[in-house]
């Protein structure tokens, strides 16, 4: 994993954190949770391939 992708993801805590709060002063409260739900998917899909990797050298470590 490069540091690249942490940094990724902490700048779209960060914007999601700052988008939502906004939303939620200005009374959008279901945008600010379409908001952060959107952030966890898109963080999602970028660690899935990592996921997969981890549960591949798991399985193959077992399977010796």
């Amino acid at each position: 994993m490069s540091v690249n992708l942490i940094f990724k993801i902490a700048a779209v805590g960060i914007l999601v954190s700052v988008l939502s709060q906004v939303l939620k002063h200005s009374g959008r409260e279901e945008h600010a949770f379409l908001t952060s739900l959107a952030g966890l998917i898109l963080v999602l899909f970028w660690i899935l391939p990592y996921i997969f990797d981890l549960f591949q050298t798991i399985k193959d470590l077992f399977m010796l």
